[in-house]
């Protein structure tokens, strides 16, 4: 798999709510930077995924989109998006999008997602209770 194609998978898996389908795509020393914290590890990693899915629910939908890679060569990637939710809460649809940050490494002949760095866009009020994406 290319740098690109790693990052289209975790996107798509991302959906299916069970993370041990992400862990073929992240490194296992991968740095996270959500607005929950910074994660480092697997077990850190999963821990706030597993939270952020517990929060969000099985109806949550995530996509990315306005791609733009940055940098991309024979052994590290780096790509900026925009990265979308949507579920229902309590009943009623909730949504919300922010800005994102993924840099790819290449090790060993294959690519692995080193790190992500989520955040809201600047322009952006602070939510009225915390955003419970990642």
């Amino acid at each position: 798999m290319s740098a690109r194609d790693v990052l289209e998978a975790y996107a798509d898996r991302i959906n299916g709510q069970d993370f041990d389908l992400l862990t073929e795509l992240i490194a296992p020393d991968a740095t996270f930077w959500f607005t929950t914290g910074s994660h480092r590890g697997i077990a850190a990693i999963r821990a706030a995924f597993e939270a952020t899915w517990q929060v969000m629910g099985p109806s949550e939908h995530y996509w990315l989109d306005q791609l733009e890679w940055i940098a991309e060569g024979d052994a590290a990637a780096a790509c900026i998006y925009r990265f979308n939710w949507q579920t229902v809460a309590d009943g009623k649809p909730a949504s919300g999008s922010g800005r994102g940050t993924t840099v790819l490494k290449r090790v060993g002949g294959r690519w692995w997602i080193a790190h992500e760095h989520l955040s809201g866009f600047p322009d952006q009020p602070p939510p009225a209770q915390a955003d419970p994406h990642p």
